[in-house]
């Protein structure tokens, strides 16, 4: 018997469908899911699978999921099973040991990471999806961006709640600060995830939630595992922080490149006011995150500045493998997804581009 209500498959609050299994790891997780598995996999297994491969990655995202929206048909309860938390410890120590070796330096300069963060690089550095879009980006690049980042933007700001009773004082305060702007003031319209929503209707993408799962790429779960990993476990709260900090401090620009690119493209004005909103938005957050945030959680508990610094560099880490990702199969020509998008019918009539005739017969030229 299972604890969920009945909730009509075509509602915005209907849980999404179990996606399908990438490897052993998760067709064994994703069998019990369903309730027609016993065996799950072995810490062993677990601990020799690839840390950022398909496997591993949709295992732990499918046993995070459970604690945001859960799964249609799947019991509630298994959100706590200690069996199911037994092997996601496992492969949560496979993925942090990962990140920590590949992240980058270390150390406890939280100042020098934070500064490094606040440094545009001067013109494009090769490896920026927003520079990329921004130039030269088409329109089913830009859907296909969008469809990758919906399993972030969804749940935009969800998880880093999870820091907040961890907090006190100047930091707890300021993550609220900004939490309240996420969360669209006091305004559903306005939450960000629904402005994201918006976005992808106008890009002709099905909106719902945990749509494009199965499409998106290992280095795409990654992202939102990473999220989820530091925002679940409370000894993990300063690597949150610096996550939350990484997110706000960067986004101002990219989000400012990435509204052009829409624009450019032709994208109806909901797509484009989600990164127009968060140009305006984040450029503030950035002052509070850094001041309020970091520093009253730095000035309560010193001995955190490592975790801070993890919470930078991890960030860069998985956020440099999805656009290396993205950018090597756009470059190439082909999709980024695991299975192209289907064309859909578009909310806005397209307005291409004066050079993209001339791009598009240049391809078929060779």
């Amino acid at each position: 018997m299972t604890t969920r209500a009945t909730t009509p498959r075509d509602s915005p609050a209907a849980p999404p469908a179990l996606p399908s299994a990438r490897g052993p790891l998760s067709e064994s997780v994703l069998a019990v899911l369903a309730g027609g598995g016993t065996r799950l996999p072995a810490a062993d297994a677990v601990r020799r699978s690839d840390p950022y491969g398909d496997d591993l990655q949709l295992l732990l995202y499918v046993l995070y999921e459970l604690h945001y929206r859960g799964f249609a048909g799947v019991d509630e309860r298994l959100e706590w099973d200690p069996d199911l938390l037994g092997v996601r410890a496992a492969a949560e120590d496979v993925f942090l040991d990962a990140l920590r070796r590949n992240a980058g330096p270390g150390g406890r300069d939280v100042a020098r990471a934070v500064d490094g963060l606040q440094l545009e690089p001067v013109g494009d550095d090769g490896h920026s999806v927003s520079h990329h879009l921004r130039r030269e980006g088409e329109l089913w690049q830009l859907r296909e961006y969008a469809a990758v980042r919906s399993l972030y933007h969804l749940k935009e700001a969800d998880p880093h709640l999870w820091v907040v009773p961890r907090l006190r004082g100047r930091a707890k305060a300021g993550m609220v600060a900004v939490e309240f702007d996420e969360f669209g003031a006091g305004r559903a319209e306005n939450v960000h995830a629904q402005l994201f929503a918006d976005l992808m209707t106008d890009l002709g993408l099905d909106a719902r939630y945990g749509r494009y799962l199965d499409v998106a790429p290992a280095q795409a779960l990654a992202v939102v595992n990473m999220m989820s990993l530091f925002g679940l476990h409370r000894r993990l709260r300063g690597a949150l922080v610096g996550h939350f900090a990484t997110v706000e401090i960067t986004s101002s620009p990219g989000s400012r490149r990435l509204a052009e690119a829409l624009r450019r493209a032709g994208a109806g004005p909901a797509a484009q006011r989600f990164y127009d909103e968060h140009v305006e938005a984040d450029a503030v957050h950035e002052q509070v995150v850094r001041h309020e945030v970091i520093g009253g959680l730095l000035e309560d508990e010193p001995g955190l500045a490592a975790d801070v610094v993890l919470g930078i560099e991890a960030t860069g880490h998985v956020e440099g493998l999805l656009g290396d990702h993205l950018l090597a199969a756009w470059r190439g020509g082909r999709s980024a997804l695991r299975t192209p998008l289907t064309p859909e019918r578009r909310a806005w009539p397209v307005r291409r581009h004066p050079g993209a005739h001339r791009r598009a017969r240049a391809r078929r030229t060779g």
